[in-house]
Parts: structure tokens; sequence; C-alpha cells
């Protein structure tokens, strides 16, 4: 069950589990099976990624060095004109 929702346990979602328990002594080792569980599951991190399709974040990374390249250019342009 961990797996199935790892992605759901961490990162930048907000998650709330309820661990149910039972009072009678024959529910123990349930109760006790189930904290355990929780405990884990509060415990997990993960680390967010973007999900981004290859092709956009190429484009993407293109779209930037075109704009340092523009900015290069006009900072250059700006240093000729007073000669």
């Amino acid at each position: 069950l961990t797996r199935l929702l790892q992605d759901s346990l961490g990162g930048n979602t907000k998650t709330v589990m309820v661990a149910n328990l039972g009072p009678a002594d024959y529910n123990y080792d349930e109760t006790l099976s189930t904290l355990r569980y929780a405990n884990r599951a509060k415990n997990i991190k993960n680390k967010p990624k973007i999900n981004e399709d290859p092709k956009d974040a190429m484009l993407r990374e293109f779209q930037e060095e075109i704009a340092r390249l523009k900015a290069m250019l006009e900072q250059q342009g700006g240093e000729g004109e007073g000669d």
C-alpha cells in the first residue's frame, strides 16, 4: 500500500491519513500494525519534480538560451556606441 500511495504522501501535496484503531483486546495486533504503518507513512519524504515532456523541456531551454544571447548582444551593442 505504501508503494501505491508513495507519490501522494510527500512532496508538495497535503495528504490526510486516518488510522482506525479498535479498543478491544483481540484487536491489539491489528491496532499495533496500523500504528506502525501510519508512522512509516508519516515519515515518507518525496522530491517533487515537474512533469514535463522532453520536447517541451528542450524548447524551454532553447528559449532561455535565445533570451540570454539577445541580452549579450544588447550589452555588446551598448558598449560600442561610446567610441
